[in-house]
């Protein structure tokens, strides 16, 4: 096949879709790999080290698009400028793309309704389920690890408050709290990075096992009240939960966020929208010069007026609702999502081509539009909402 590598253009994007290394497989697997120039610039991998890997350097993003017929990318198409149209029209019928679509998330409705139109097989790698088997093609579990890290050091950047608790001439500081709010990959990491940073952690998950991780790294939990026969979804993960749970839930959460001076929203549940845990109220009683780091921005949210995207400050408090967090760790988030995206190649490909087995359950959870139609189930039911 021939596997094309776009520039990725969102705005503050630095990551890209392929190393010199993968590149260096794929080339060996008997891929031809075109590379846009400069793809890589972001991340510090240069076109010299892409082409010494056996990669072709394409100038323009069109002509990547107009040869592929595998497209692999970090981030949903966008706007390309330069071309003065979607990514989407840069494509053609038939072509695979793979990358974050998040097609649940209403923002995305439209592209991947025009992805379908187009003709384009879109994969998503938000769908790829946490199994044994596709442990290694995980790109969601990688850029989470990269988000818990990375967005609570932008929150103690953005705090008005040191974090660690301060003992000076004039007296004493009391340390930040901070609550996390879903404790899967992105929030244990989000514990750890601000226990190391000397913070009071709490940590609320639906979820019993999570919360007892949560607890396992330091963090005082906090009881959601929610039973775990509802908490629980397939896999272990996270369920969703019905309206009047949710209201329990944010019932039970309101005094300890009003409390807080920092706030990690990272609650998912796969493939689906995330929760809406916290309301404008619950934000409007937080103290001001506080701020809300909503991860979960690619699914909605966690927070009922993150703008996507932005970062705002509502009632005194900072609400950050950057898209692409593991983007600005550029050079480690990239490193683990090449090999992610090469390993699900290698598994949807294993003898050079594509064969879409809509049997497999990898492939079940990833295929978004196919044949003309948007096939994904989590986006189907959020578009009829």
């Amino acid at each position: 096949m021939i596997i094309g590598i776009p520039r990725e253009i969102m705005h503050g994007e630095q990551r890209v879709a392929a190393i010199p290394e993968t590149v260096a497989k794929m080339v060996q697997d008997g891929h031809q790999v075109l590379v846009e120039k400069a793809a890589g610039e972001g991340s510090y991998y240069y076109d010299r080290q892409y082409a010494e890997a056996g990669a072709v350097i394409i100038a323009d993003a069109a002509e990547v698009y107009a040869k592929a017929d595998v497209i692999l990318k970090v981030k949903e198409p966008q706007y390309n400028q330069t071309h003065q149209c979607s990514e989407i029209d840069l494509m053609h019928a038939g072509q695979f793309l793979i990358t974050f679509i998040h097609p649940a998330a209403p923002v995305n409705h439209g592209m991947v309704r025009a992805m379908a139109a187009k003709g384009a097989i879109g994969m998503t790698l938000d769908g790829v389920p946490r199994i044994s088997r596709a442990q290694n093609m995980d790109a969601l579990t990688s850029m989470s690890t990269c988000a818990g890290y990375k967005g609570i050091l932008i929150a103690a950047g953005q705090l008005t408050k040191f974090l660690p608790q301060i003992f000076c001439a004039v007296g004493m500081i009391k340390p930040a709290n901070v609550l996390v709010i879903g404790t899967g990959v992105a929030g244990l990491q989000a514990i750890a990075t601000a226990k190391r940073l000397g913070a009071v952690v709490y940590a609320a998950d639906i979820r019993p096992d999570a919360a007892e991780q949560a607890k396992s790294l330091g963090a005082k939990v906090v009881d959601t009240g929610v039973p775990a026969e509802f908490a629980i979804g397939k896999g272990g993960y996270a369920s969703s939960l019905s309206e009047e749970w949710l209201v329990r839930e944010r019932e039970a959460l309101k005094e300890t966020v009003a409390k807080m001076d920092i706030v990690f929203c990272s609650a998912l549940v796969p493939s689906k929208l995330a929760p809406i845990v916290l309301t404008e109220d619950m934000v409007a009683a937080m103290a001001p010069g506080s701020v809300i780091v909503d991860i979960s921005i690619d699914q909605g949210g966690n927070c009922a007026i993150t703008v996507p995207g932005e970062t705002v400050v509502r009632h005194g408090v900072t609400i950050n609702g950057i898209k692409n967090i593991p983007g600005m760790l550029p050079t480690s988030s990239t490193w683990m999502f090449a090999r992610n995206i090469y390993n699900l190649l290698k598994y949807l490909a294993p003898d050079g081509i594509i064969k879409l087995d809509r049997q497999d359950e990898i492939t079940a959870s990833i295929l978004t539009t196919c044949e003309g139609q948007v096939v994904h189930a989590a986006a189907l039911e959020a578009m009829d909402r």
